[in-house]
This record gives C-alpha cells, sequence and structure tokens, in this order.
C-alpha cells in the first residue's frame, strides 16, 4: 500500500489549513498515494484558544476534509479538535475517503515537559483501526507512541500499520526521544510505523512561544523490524513510501514477541 505523510506546518486559522489539505493531499494522490496523513492538530496548531475552534464530526472542517477526500479519491486522515464535555475538546483523528469514515480521540494526554493537555482536552478510551483496500491500519496520535499497549492492540486487531500523526514538542533530547519510541513500537508490535509531525515552524519563519508542542518534523516510516525505511528532516515536506504488508508476516514468523507475550502474569 502506498501512503503519502505530509509534514506541513498549521497556523491559528482552520479554514486556511483546510486548504493546506487540499493542496498537500493532492500532491500525495498525484504521486498515487492511497492514503494520505496529515499532523496531529492539522485544524489548528496548538497554543492555540482551542475550544472555540472546535467542530463536531458533520461540521464544516470535517465536511471539507471529506469533499478534498472525495475529489482526490484518497483516505485522508487529519488531526481536529471536536467538543467534549465541560468545554474542553478531544484531540481527534478523522479519517475518511474510499468507503473509510472514522475517527480517533486521543487517548494519552501530554500532560509532561511543562504542558499539561488534560486542562483544555478531554481523553479517549477506544482503540481504533480502519479497513484500506483489505488493509487494516490502526489510528494513533502523539503521545501515545510513549505507551506500547495501543500498538499492541493495533497488532491484536489484526493491523499491518500504525498511523501515528503527531505535534511533538521541542527541547533538548526530544528528538532522540521521539526517534526511539517509533521504532521501538514498530519493533514491539512488528507493525509499520508510518509518523508525521508537524515541521519545526522556525524552519518557515514561525517562532515558537511556550510549552506548546509545535513540532519538529522528522516525519519517518519503520518497518515492522524497527528499521527507519524513510525519513524527512524538519522543514516540511511530503514522504511517499510503500508499505509491504507481506513483511508484517514474515517479521512476526522471526520475532515472535506478540506471540511470546506472558499477559497472565500482569
Amino acid at each position: 500500500m502506498r501512503i503519502a505523510l505530509s509534514q506541513l506546518t498549521t497556523g491559528p486559522g482552520p479554514e486556511k489549513n483546510l486548504r493546506l489539505i487540499e493542496e498537500w493531499a493532492a500532491r500525495g494522490a498525484d504521486a498515487g498515494a492511497r492514503v494520505v496523513v496529515f499532523p496531529e492538530a492539522a485544524m489548528a496548531c496548538f497554543g492555540t484558544d482551542l475550544a472555540p475552534l472546535a467542530e463536531p464530526l458533520d461540521g464544516p472542517w470535517a465536511n471539507g476534509v471529506r469533499d478534498v477526500a472525495r475529489a482526490t479519491g484518497t483516505v485522508i486522515v487529519a488531526g481536529m479538535f471536536t467538543p467534549a464535555p465541560g468545554g474542553r475538546v478531544a484531540n481527534t483523528l478523522l479519517a475518511t475517503g474510499d468507503g473509510v469514515e472514522a475517527s480517533y480521540d486521543k487517548i494519552h494526554l501530554y500532560d509532561a515537559f511543562g504542558y499539561a493537555e488534560s486542562d483544555s482536552v478531554a481523553a479517549g478510551s477506544k482503540a481504533v483501526t480502519i479497513d484500506v483496500g483489505g488493509v487494516r491500519l490502526g489510528l494513533a496520535t502523539c503521545y501515545d507512541v510513549r505507551f506500547p499497549e495501543l500498538f499492541r492492540a493495533h497488532a491484536d486487531a489484526g493491523a499491518a500499520a500504525t498511523l501515528l500523526a503527531a505535534s511533538w514538542g521541542a527541547g533538548p533530547g526530544k528528538l532522540d526521544q521521539w526517534d526511539l519510541l517509533v521504532r521501538a513500537r514498530a519493533l514491539d508490535s512488528t507493525l509499520w510505523v508510518a509518523a508525521v509531525g508537524q515541521a519545526d515552524p522556525s524552519t518557515t519563519g514561525g517562532h515558537v512561544q511556550g510549552p506548546a508542542p509545535t513540532g519538529i518534523g522528522h516525519s519517518r516510516v519503520v518497518g515492522p523490524d524497527g528499521t527507519v525505511r524513510h525519513r524527512l528532516d524538519a522543514e516540511p515536506g511530503l514522504l511517499v513510501a510503500d508499505l509491504d504488508t507481506d513483511e508484517v508476516a514474515h517479521v512476526r514468523a522471526k520475532t515472535s514477541v506478540l506471540a511470546n507475550r506472558r499477559p497472565e502474569l500482569w
């Protein structure tokens, strides 16, 4: 399956960001991608007052993404914000197009490194997979990458890959952690992990203020053996990759970490 990872930088305006999705989805489709994946917070960047911008899954922004998916003949996965109780929002991945209609609310909230996502975001509670052309794909968001259980749940559900959308926080050691964690989740779940982040806003003249996680770039596709097959640097770019789903079975036959688990001990 050919996918495209759209490593871009979004701003605070949902309409402007929707135009970016239209542009980058067309580029992915032109490259032959069946699935085009956008980062977390593709609707509006972190550091923005999110509650006034949040829209339901049948609202105009999500419908605009659906229009783009139909026009390009792709499945689009993109991060948005939907209303949640108590004036908070859900950090939602919308997956739509070509017979796919699903959403995933981020389970693990980024209450770390001086930032408290839970102040404004309500946590999800359900793992989600989608099926595209007979291939099952799991959905995950940013801080989820620190929790192996979600990725193993995708594997147990029959997924061959996890699509990980992120807006990773900058700081000392954070790039090393991103690289290590994405590779580890692929290896300990024997899945492809396609991880797309927001580009580093400083590469396009933006200015990062405060602890809001606004992206460092370095999107990558990691094979089920934990090796990095494709990667980008910090600036915006489109990464197109072919995922060999047969390789998952081959690696699992050699590296039986899923079969050798002892969950009854925990």
